[in-house]
């Protein structure tokens, strides 16, 4: 039944196509953004899950 519905589909070769550019085109946004964040940033999401609730001084250069 799918093999039918995606046979009379047009253009569906490119969906595979797409679907592969769009997964790498997050990764590699995901990589940059991570590689190119502030120190002190890192630092203050590092601790975030650990923090027990506390509010701490933020960095406004960071926000």
């Amino acid at each position: 039944m799918i093999k039918n519905i995606l046979s009379t589909l047009g253009g569906v070769e490119n969906y595979g196509i797409i679907s592969i550019f769009l997964f790498f085109t997050v990764f590699v946004t995901a990589v940059l953004w991570a590689v190119f964040q502030r120190r002190a940033l890192v630092r203050r999401m590092e601790t975030l899950p650990l923090d027990g609730g506390e509010v701490t001084k933020r960095d406004s250069r960071n926000e």
